[in-house]
């Protein structure tokens, strides 16, 4: 009896010996330990001695198939990779991509099914995924949860917000992990949304700092056909647990192998800055599948839009339709309010200014027939996106755009109904390609439909893919808003040229953000591709746009111009009406001069909630800019110069937050100094809370020798 435990011991011992398996990333930096608890798969991940992640499981729960545990290792496979690749656009021409992998392939000895889990360990990060291969033993199945978990190793500090089904447009929270619940509930309680899946859950990416000064970042890259991840946080032991979002049945994915999931990241980092200059997300996604890009074309643009967000005119054309039905009505047969936005007269005076200002794009809301009941009871059937009302002539202002070289972008606003859109979806682009749109800002505000869906499940997920992949097939780019928030998706289809998901600028016209706002975006929203942040706001006092809008913005000037470089977008927007422009045109210069695509980026200094700071350089001109958005308190930033070309003298022209400026008294007060600098110089600039600086640098010439130096 007992010869015959000590065997069976030592047959455990053994086998635990067997399963154990580590990788380390190519630098050194980071290993990863794999290993079978009783059968129950689990990892962990440390940055040279400090721990990550602890030892954390990993699995699913689902029907039709136990993928829970009970596994044994069949056999590891190993690889490394190291290449460079380049984008069609972003914040480099070149990325390079270096890894190690290891891919453990599980086997289920009581039933044969199999299940592989493959790790990616880069020197800034982790990524992984599981993987289904054809199998007998395995076919359909259901998720009912996905049980991986994030083991943190201590009570760290995290930017979050609440783990919503529905929108990302929330303002940050920043506490310790262990403080999470009790913030939440408190959010819950006071009905910030109805949507909370639990009084304990968070959205990705999140944002962590540790006591010892370690930045580390979750997330989740190439999300395609699975619902969106959010994390669920057991509070007594620190662990993270995979909560995806579900169908209304509860279920959360359907699948059938051969299949694999999005990977799961981990951004490691000792510096801040390190994560913003992460490529984890992107390099975990396909290569481009468009084999022709010639028509993908970053640009700067203007909309029709924000004063319809301030209230100072409207979406829709008249106020007498009632309860019509709105597929029927004859819209040449009743009155207008008057205060309809998209006006012919008034998108040729939008036309005018982006061609006197080399803006290469306008942007009109609410062109379209439908918007009196957009959110009412015929909202499944309310837009056709090809009807425009009768005062918008859009064969007029087609051509009039054309002659002053402006593109004009189409609105499609789904008002939450994806299958309406997707039976109108090849009528809707056939009709923008016949009248010159080759760029598309999509909508999904409200509800989505039918009842008891949500904007991220896996359903949505593929909605929101499949919109990307015919525009593709049209040549057309799309920003979408109100979608699932991005995983790096934009590398496979840079079609996808730009996202909103998260909360805009636009909030500042309605309940404002947090002055710390814009500087948790680049640790949070934008780890997974670019916003349509729609900075570039002149105006902070909204009651002189619109005097019932009695609200005031949150940040000075200065901190909209540091946005154009801070948030790298490919499409870009002056968000403001150009009366306001007209009235600061020395300011407007830098938003006229910055560019919309990069050759390299520099993030100079970074510390989440607190300031940004990053210098790029132009693609094909070799121009840099430097931006900073700085957060809930004033900042000095001394940054050196370095990244400029060694062998040149530069005139860099600053445009800072004032002395005395303050983002609620003096938002507007501002300077723009002109200095002499070379890569040796060092920029010494302070920023006020919620306030920022753009810098643009050019080549001195001899006339200017009386510039003082820096």
């Amino acid at each position: 009896m007992n010869r015959t435990l000590i065997l069976s011991a030592a047959a455990l011992v053994l086998g635990s010996a067997l399963s154990a398996q580590t990788l380390t990333s190519p630098g050194g930096k980071l290993s990863l330990d794999f290993t079978l608890d009783g059968g129950v798969p689990t990892y962990s991940l440390s940055y040279g001695s400090t721990p990550v992640v602890k030892p954390s499981r990993l699995g699913f729960d689902t029907k039709g198939a136990d993928l829970s545990g009970g596994f044994s290792l069949e056999d590891v496979s190993r690889d490394s990779y190291d290449g460079t690749w380049s984008p069609v656009w972003g914040e480099e021409s070149s990325i390079r991509s270096h890894y190690n992998e290891m891919c453990v392939h599980l086997v289920r000895p009581s039933d044969g099914v199999k299940m592989d889990v493959r790790f990616r360990l880069f020197d800034d990060g982790l990524g992984f995924r599981y993987e289904f291969p054809a199998q007998k033993s395995l076919s359909h199945f259901i998720i009912k949860d996905e049980l991986t978990e994030f083991a943190m190793a201590g009570d760290h500090t995290a930017w979050w917000i609440p783990g919503d089904y529905d929108t990302q447009e929330y303002d940050y929270t920043c506490s310790r992990l262990s403080q999470i619940r009790s913030l939440l509930r408190g959010a819950v309680s006071d009905n910030v949304s109805q949507y909370v899946f639990s009084d304990t859950g968070v959205q990705t990416a999140l944002q962590m700092k540790t006591d010892d000064g370690l930045y580390i970042n979750i997330h989740e890259a190439a999300l395609v056909d699975y619902p969106a991840m959010h994390l669920e946080l057991d509070d007594a032991r620190l662990v993270f647990h995979s909560h995806l979002t579900p169908y209304s049945n509860g279920y959360k994915a359907f699948m059938q192998a051969p299949r694999t999931t999005p990977w799961r990241t981990v951004i490691v980092s000792p510096t801040g800055a390190g994560i913003l200059s992460s490529r984890i997300t992107l390099n975990l996604n396909e290569p481009c599948k468009i084999e022709d890009t010639s028509w993908i074309r970053p640009r700067k643009f203007m909309g029709v839009w924000w004063e319809m967000i301030t209230g100072k005119s409207e979406w829709s054309y008249t106020d007498e339709l009632g309860s019509v039905d709105l597929n029927t009505v004859d819209y040449s047969k009743v009155k207008p309010h008057g205060r309809h936005g998209a006006t012919t007269e008034n998108v040729k005076r939008y036309i005018d200014f982006a061609s006197e200002n080399g803006i290469d794009a306008l942007l009109v809301e609410g062109w379209n027939i439908g918007w009196e009941d957009w959110f009412g009871h015929m909202k499944d059937y309310v837009f056709d996106f090809v009807t425009p009302y009768p005062d918008f002539n859009l064969e007029e202002i087609r051509d009039y755009a054309a002659a002053k070289g402006v593109r004009m972008i189409m609105h499609h606003e789904t008002s939450g109904s994806p299958r309406n859109y997707e039976r109108h979806l090849d009528a809707a682009y056939s009709f923008m390609k016949r009248n010159g749109y080759d760029a598309v800002k999509s909508g999904y505000v409200g509800d989505i439909q039918p009842v008891g869906t949500n904007h991220y499940n896996q359903w949505m997920v593929n909605h929101y893919l499949y919109c990307v992949q015919k525009a593709a097939q049209y040549n057309i780019m799309v920003d979408a808003h109100e979608a699932v928030r991005p995983t790096g998706l934009c590398r496979t289809w840079p079609n996808l040229i730009c996202n909103e998901s998260a909360r805009g600028n636009e909030y500042q016209a309605t309940n404002g953000s947090k002055t710390f706002h814009e500087a948790v975006l680049p640790f949070t929203r934008l780890i997974g591709g670019p916003m349509d942040y729609t900075p570039g706001i002149f105006e902070m006092d909204m009651t002189k746009v619109n005097p019932n809008r009695r609200i005031h913005a949150n940040f000075t000037l200065a901190n909209q111009l540091g946005i154009y470089v801070v948030f790298a977008s490919p499409l870009q927007m002056a968000g403001d009406l150009p009366e306001n422009y007209e009235r600061f045109p020395d300011a407007f210069r830098f938003i006229r001069d910055v560019a919309v695509d990069w050759d390299e980026s520099v993030y100079l200094e970074a510390e989440p909630g607190e300031y940004v700071t990053v210098a790029r350089k132009a693609k094909g001109s070799g121009q840099w800019f430097l931006g900073n958005v700085t957060g809930e308190k004033d900042h000095v930033s001394r940054v050196s110069l370095s990244f400029l070309d060694p062998s040149k003298e530069y005139v860099a022209t600053v445009y800072a937050d004032a002395p005395d400026a303050n983002y609620l008294t003096n938002p507007q007060a501002y300077t723009i100094r002109s200095y002499r600098c070379t890569s040796s110089s060092v920029l010494t600039q302070k920023a006020v809370e919620g306030g920022g600086f753009a810098v643009s640098f050019r080549d001195a010439t001899p006339g200017d020798s009386s510039l003082g130096k820096l």
